[in-house]
């Protein structure tokens, strides 16, 4: 594809690399991103697609290993994040298997915060050890159980932060360093937080994942996730992977991928300020028993949150008095946010954890970090704070 040759300018914010970053287009000089629906690419002679294949020419050659729709969106999250290269998968969780799976081998150990979601524990509890990868899972905001848990095979360190649905916040730049001093990898789902609002990188981490599908499409309408690292990671670990086992994103999902990071920056900040609003709220409210949220002063880590995150969240964690029965009733008499298990919504959208993003756990192991039955995840959208906050006090007075 032709490009416009630009001078060279100083490093552009991020607010502009969400629109601009990572745009190639074709001779016709398109202003939207190109849609490339494509499986293969014709080559001008034999030569030239032998030249491809051996690596000696730059240039696309089937739909699962590269595209050009999905290489724009990949160069725009490079950007976004500050890291040296990137890779899209099909979904979130494709990228957190591929970002293991590509580099441990049989003998390896692996440390993993507790706190994780559903199948990101099944990816470390039950699939790695298939391959003959152990892992020890630990209170991940405790930092001796980090160190303690190392082993001469640990290879990689795994979290997300804010957690899912608890909302803890783990000291990336400390954890980072522990893993590094038996060099070891620090990955880190940064779904949650998105990179308007942390970036782990530049606390330490090693590689960063995300599931696309929550904010960076942000409107419910396709799957996608990336994995971001240095080009040693990716050229000599991920690279291969994912070429040969062919967890490809479409080249139309990353086109609403594209599309979506044009407004990242500010749907996550709008739904952050509404968050912290109705956080405040359902904190005063008698129907309820507790509210986790990094942005007000009662959270554990709320200190941590300060220094780390450039705002709290758009998610809120609360527990409804009455147990199981009093959260299923106020989500039943819900009239604006929406009952789902997504997040990251234009839509607000509420769920019920231990009976769906987390119901494969036992009960033993959801109590251990907080995910009672009177538990409920709230992820902010982008209606007026005063209609959100109507229809939570609405539902919380309906109980009896």
């Amino acid at each position: 594809m032709a490009r416009k040759t630009r001078k060279t300018r100083k490093r552009l914010k991020p607010a502009t690399q969400l629109v601009h970053g990572g745009i190639e287009r074709s001779q016709f000089g398109e202003n939207a991103e190109a849609l490339f629906l494509t499986q293969s690419f014709v080559y001008d002679s034999a030569e030239q697609a032998a030249a491809r294949f051996e690596g000696k020419e730059p240039g696309f050659i089937y739909a699962r290993f590269a595209n050009p729709t999905v290489a724009m969106f990949e160069e725009r999250m490079r950007l976004l994040e500050g890291a040296e290269a990137a890779r899209a998968t099909a979904s979130g969780m494709a990228a957190v298997t591929a970002s293991m799976l590509c580099h441990l081998r049989a003998g390896d150990h692996v440390v993993a915060a507790k706190a994780l979601f559903g199948s990101c524990r099944y990816v470390v509890e039950d699939l790695l050890p298939r391959y003959g990868i152990t892992s020890t899972l630990v209170d991940g905001t405790d930092l001796d159980q980090w160190r303690e848990a190392r082993t001469p095979d640990t290879k990689t360190f795994f979290l997300e932060t804010p957690t899912n649905p608890t909302l803890e916040v783990l000291d990336i730049e400390s954890i980072a360093g522990i893993a590094h001093e038996v060099g070891a990898r620090l990955i880190v789902d940064n779904v949650f937080a998105t990179p308007v609002l942390q970036r782990p990188l530049e606390l330490g981490a090693d590689v960063v994942v995300y599931s696309a599908t929550k904010h960076i499409d942000g409107q419910g309408r396709v799957l996608a996730g990336v994995i971001l690292a240095d080009n040693a990671f990716i050229d000599d670990h991920l690279h291969t992977f994912l070429r040969q086992t062919g967890p490809s994103l479409s080249a139309f999902n990353a086109w609403v991928m594209l599309k979506g990071l044009e407004t990242l920056e500010i749907r996550v900040k709008r739904q952050s300020e509404t968050a912290a609003l109705l956080a405040d709220r359902l904190a005063d409210h008698k129907k309820v028993q507790r509210v986790y949220y990094p942005g007000r002063p009662d959270h554990p880590q709320y200190e941590l949150a300060k220094r780390q995150m450039a705002g709290p969240s758009t998610l809120i964690a609360f527990e409804v008095k009455g147990g199981r029965k009093g959260a299923f009733n106020m989500l039943n008499e819900l009239r604006v946010i929406g009952i789902s298990n997504n997040l990251g919504d234009a839509k607000s959208l509420i769920t019920h954890p231990s009976t769906t993003t987390h119901q494969r756990l036992s009960e033993a192991a959801r109590r251990e970090f907080g995910i009672t039955q009177a538990l409920v995840r709230l992820s902010v959208g982008l209606e007026d704070p005063q209609d959100l906050t109507d229809d939570l006090v609405n539902a919380l007075d309906t109980l009896g």
